[in-house]
């Protein structure tokens, strides 16, 4: 390695330090004082690192957030990696990304409900809908496509096209049910997901059914239009 390849990946390592420092600091403060009232000159003065330079790495608030997405996002990928290598039955792929993603965001659930205030607004570019979370809600959309490509489970084109991002619908859906589960550990959320998979897997497999063709592509058809007219498309 040349000196100038060392002295590019001693700074890339620092600012890959910096950056994680004012991310920390950020969601502690949001937890402490609460999103709307945390500014970016009190998370770099926590972090202590210059507003300029908080700046370089986070243009807003929003963007932390959005860090934020997507670290919890690489989290969940990392801890579903095992079961999605292991098993090809698709309840069981299913059933281990859902565990997997309460254990990822167990340790955030007093902070998702802070956040939850902001995110809520439909005008927020913190809402996982918005244009602002594009990026990582096709990421998380794509941990939902390669559940369903590596199952044995044989759906029919139009529904496979549809499938992980109904999926991902799903998993919205028990996050929402666990930002607001105040029992101890979340054991409700989590006897909600041991359940619903189950459910849902049989869903997909009577909707893949010859029989169930029409009503399946009337479905498809109007999930289709209202992903058109939702602001993140």
């Amino acid at each position: 390695m040349s000196r100038l390849d060392q002295t590019r990946e001693v700074k890339t390592s620092k600012g890959g330090q910096t950056k994680a420092l004012i991310l920390e600091n950020a969601l502690e403060m949001f937890r402490e004082r609460g999103y709307e009232e945390t500014t970016m000159r009190a998370i770099a003065e926590r972090a202590g690192v210059a507003l300029g330079n908080a700046y370089y790495y986070f243009r807003s608030k929003e963007h932390l957030i959005q860090a934020f997405y997507s670290r919890l996002h690489e989290e969940h990928l990392a801890a579903s990696r095992p079961v999605l290598d292991r098993e090809r039955k698709f309840k069981d792929r299913l059933s281990g990304v859902m565990r997997a993603l309460l254990d990822v965001i167990e340790p955030y659930h007093q902070f998702s409900a802070i956040l939850f205030k902001s995110a809520a607004d439909p005008r927020s570019p913190l809402n996982p809908f918005s244009p602002e979370s594009e990026q990582t809600r096709q990421e998380s959309i794509g941990v939902f496509t390669q559940l369903v490509a590596g199952s044995k489970i044989k759906v029919p084109e139009d529904l496979g096209g549809e499938l992980p991002f109904l999926l991902w619908l799903y998993q919205m859906g028990v996050i929402l049910f666990w930002i607001h589960d105040a029992s101890p550990g979340r054991a409700r959320t989590r006897r909600l997901v041991e359940g619903s998979v189950e459910l849902v897997a049989k869903l997909v497999t009577l909707a893949s059914l010859p029989l169930l063709r029409p009503l399946r592509r009337t479905t498809l058809r109007l999930v289709a239009g209202l992903r058109e007219e939702a602001p993140g498309g």
